[in-house]
């Protein structure tokens, strides 16, 4: 079949042993482990037991995380196997059983050119419950701002065709975020996910796993607060200007009203700066500039008459209310729809 079973490890303990030994008998071949720099003195004799048993073992001299250690053996594969049909990716510490690493081979064959995740259920007993949380919350923010609906967004077990394999070597990410960034590129690539059931096993409350839940949150969640940053910082550029623009125009009489001509200036000072942040720094957009620019500026006028109507109507039904405090509810509601669009559509 030619599947390659790549297993990058750091500091692993004796169930690494039994995984390669159980994936051998098996005849489920080659097996590439790589080791992330683990200390020699200590884990030299596992590391020695697994080429016993036929892996090959590629070397870090220092722990460089995860996603560099998958780039690794991806690399490898890619240089030593000839008519290679994708690889199968699992962790180190006995979360992943033979039968289930086979149904992924057996899905990946028959959909080469798809991203095949081996998914947990995170709704059965005796789960740890940081990785509840931390697979619950993360999986809701992925489908919220990547529009991507995936069960577990933190299974190790995948299946990895070669064409993706060669545009991950050059996907952002060193250490557990990879595997996140992985996920957002299949939307960016237009590959589709398959999802396969398979056991959920938590062995001594997850004690094994290098998986730091604040340092490597942070990590994750990198694009999604450089959004959140783009996005409050245009709605502070807008809010200061807009309060400007209406001490401005208040007492001048105008056509449209005060509030209306306060808003479109407003927004496009703060539209032109959130388009040049979000295609060069979120979106990192790749396509042509000016057909990007042209869709955000239908929509942020849109946007922008969507605001200063509701903006209108509002304080006109709640006139003791400052302008400034109706505004705020109502952008609320417009930057969700706002993100949607330009999720969808102008940086599809």
């Amino acid at each position: 079949m030619n599947i390659p079973i790549i297993i990058p490890a750091y500091e692993p303990d004796e169930k690494l042993v039994k995984l390669v030994e159980e994936l051998n008998r098996a005849e489920l071949k080659p097996i590439v482990v790589v080791n992330d720099g683990s200390d020699k003195d200590k884990f030299g004799g596992i590391f020695s037991k697994v080429r016993e048993n036929g892996a090959v073992v590629l070397e870090h001299a220092v722990n460089m995380g995860k996603g560099r250690a998958l780039k690794t053996a991806f690399n490898y594969c890619l240089n030593r196997y000839e008519d290679l049909k994708g690889v199968i990716t699992a962790d180190s510490d006995g979360q992943h059983t033979l039968e289930d690493i086979r149904k992924c081979i057996d899905v990946l064959l028959r959909n080469p050119d798809t991203l095949v995740l081996g998914v947990r259920n995170f709704d059965e007993s005796g789960i740890p419950a940081r990785s509840v949380f931390g697979n619950k919350v993360t999986r809701r923010i992925m489908k919220l701002l990547v529009g991507i609906a995936i069960t577990d967004t933190q299974t190790g077990l995948r299946g990895i065709g070669p064409d993706f394999m060669r545009y991950l070597l050059t996907e952002d990410g060193e250490r557990f975020e990879f595997e996140t960034n992985m996920l957002i590129a299949t939307k960016d690539q237009g590959i589709k996910i398959i999802e396969v059931p398979i056991r959920t096993i938590y062995l001594e409350e997850n004690k094994s796993s290098h998986f730091n839940p604040i340092v490597d949150s942070v990590r994750i969640y990198a694009i999604f607060l450089k959004f959140l940053f783009s996005s409050l910082s245009s709605s502070v550029v807008d809010m200061v200007m807009f309060s400007i623009f209406c001490a401005v125009f208040r007492n001048v009489p105008l056509a449209i009203g005060y509030i209306m001509v306060a808003t479109i200036l407003a927004r496009v000072i703060s539209a032109v700066y959130n388009f040049l942040i979000n295609y060069k720094i979120v979106f990192k957009g790749k396509g042509d500039t000016a057909m990007a620019a042209v869709k955000y500026f239908l929509l942020a006028v849109c946007i922008m008459l969507l605001s200063g109507l509701f903006v209108t109507v509002g304080h006109g039904l709640f006139s003791g209310l400052p302008e400034i405090v109706v505004k705020v509810p109502v952008d609320c509601l417009l930057f969700l729809l706002s993100f949607i669009v330009q999720r969808e559509v102008v940086y599809k």
